[in-house]
This record gives C-alpha cells, structure tokens and sequence, in this order.
C-alpha cells in the first residue's frame, strides 16, 4: 500500500514513453564508416529498446518512491506504563535516627535505589504532614526525585506539616493517579506515624475508593513497632502490603520485593504502517547502474 496513492497516477507518463520506445518505426539512419560493422535484427533492436526503456524504468521508480510505499509491520510487545506516586512523611518524628541518618533519610535513598529497577515508568512524589504537597508531578525522568531530598526535610519543613494526616494525604495522590487514564496505578506510602484521619472505620473507605480507582497502595512503615491496623487495612484492601522494617537494609529489600510484587505487564501493541522504500531504493540503484553502463555503447545514435 502506499501513503500517497493518487501519486500513482504519474505512472501513465512512464507507460507511454515505453510505448513509444517499443512501437516507434523510423529510425533514422546511421553513417557508414569503412571497416565499421553494422548490426541487424531483431537481437540489436531488443538491445536497443531495453536500453532506451532504462530512463522510463527509473522514472517509475522515482513515482513508486514519491507515493511512499509502506508495509504493515510485525506487532511489537512493549512494556505496559505504571503511574508509581509516592506519598512520604514529613513530620517531626521522621528526624528520628534510623540508620546512619534519619528515617526520612533513609527513606529517600531506598526510593530512589527502587526508581533503577523501574526504568519506563511514570513517577510522582507527595510529601505530607497535617497537609500535603504535590513536590513532583508524574513524569518519566527520575532525576527531579534525586534532586527533591534537600528541600523538604522534616526540619526544614513549615509549621503546617509537623503533625501527621495519612487519609488526606493519600486521598490528595489518588487525585494525581486518576488524572492519568493511561497505565497501572501505585501508591507507595512511607509513614511512621499514627493518622487521626483514619479512625471509626474512614481507612476502610478511602480503601475502597482507591481500590474502585485500580489504585495499589503499598506502606512502608518506618519505625520499630509495627504499623497499626488502620494502615494495613488501607493497603490490604486495595491489594497491596505493610511493609515494617527495622533498619536500612530490610527497607532496600522492601523497595525490591515491591518491585517483584509488582511487575511490569507486556502489552501486544498492534501491526503499524511503516515505511517500505528498501526494495524500490535497490531497484532504483540498478537501474541506475545499467543505464549508466548503456551509455557507453548499448544506445541508439541517429547520426
């Protein structure tokens, strides 16, 4: 099929040179020179005419080229997009020592170990105290997360975030995950704290929101004892984890059995026109090669 297929219709003024080429009579007579040999026949006229037709031939190639041909290529599996938002406390307690450095320290070194074994994904960051912020919006290019650690840490952070409030928060990324209709959708909370929003049964429907939503949460929860059950109600039921660790290295093991957990899907992308010029271009190239190689002799000359 071509791309431009009315283009076809140049095709005629090939055709016709052809024509001419092949049932054309006169021919006009060449001189005689003494000792020259004079061809006859049909063997030279059919010579004669393959190489007048080689210009018509080129001329039809450079139409089939013009109306660009193309061919539907093979489908191609490709790696389905996962919307990964972060949502990472900031409160007060997350200054606390864990580590060599501080819980939120730790925090942001894993996160951003875990954005190597996510290459292709889309990814956002939210921190959050009694109020959230959405620091990072969803994008494929991590580097902005490498460069997000210095500027809202615990300690720098306004009064306004020194308290914790998981259920606003995490309402607040379910917002971002759902403006983007392409792609799965993860939330990963990282929190060390107790959330006042999520008593009386409220963890149960932001659950269900999110879980109507397509939305997996996963929680981190950093500190020694284990996270209260408000949480691990909100993650189990969107099908997602607790995870508790207690030092550095159990939290990079976390970040990594999440991704384990969570694997990329392999789409079946469907077959797309692509461009087919290869056999044309090699075609052409011949063609050229032998009219070039006519012109030294294989021509007709009316002198």
């Amino acid at each position: 099929m071509f791309g431009r297929p009315w283009l076809l219709l140049l095709l005629a003024l090939p055709l016709l040179h052809l024509c001419w080429v092949w049932q054309r009579r006169s021919r006009r007579t060449v001189l005689p020179f003494d000792h020259g040999g004079r061809g006859s026949g049909w063997v030279v006229r059919g010579l004669l005419g393959l190489g007048e037709s080689l210009p018509s031939l080129l001329l039809a190639i450079a139409v089939l080229l013009l109306a660009l041909p193309q061919e539907l290529a093979a489908p191609k599996q490709k790696r389905a997009l996962t919307n990964i938002q972060f949502c990472v406390d900031i409160s007060g307690s997350m200054t606390a020592k864990f580590g060599s450095g501080s819980r939120y320290d730790a925090a942001m070194a894993a996160i951003n170990e875990f954005l190597d074994y996510r290459t292709g994904d889309s990814f956002g960051l939210t921190f959050f105290g009694n109020n959230y912020l959405h620091w990072v919006p969803l994008t494929t290019d991590p580097s902005a997360f490498r460069c997000a650690v210095p500027f809202m840490r615990p300690e720098n952070a306004p009064p306004a975030f020194g308290g914790t409030e998981i259920g606003k928060a995490v309402l607040g990324c379910r917002e971002v995950l759902t403006s983007r209709s392409e792609g799965d959708r993860m939330l990963i909370l990282v929190t060390d704290g107790w959330s006042s929003d999520l008593g009386n049964g409220a963890e149960m429907d932001i659950a269900k929101r999110l879980k109507r939503d397509g939305i997996v949460l996963f929680a981190v929860n950093i500190q020694e004892q284990e996270a209260r059950g408000e949480i691990v109600n909100l993650a189990r039921m969107t099908g997602g984890e607790v995870f508790n660790p207690g030092d550095t290295r159990a939290l990079k093991n976390v970040f990594e059995r999440i991704d384990q957990m969570t694997k990329a899907r392999l789409e079946q992308g469907t077959a797309e026109l692509v461009d087919w010029f290869l056999p044309f271009a090699i075609a052409g190239l011949a063609l050229l090669a032998l009219h070039g190689l006519a012109q030294l002799g294989l021509r007709y000359t009316p002198w």
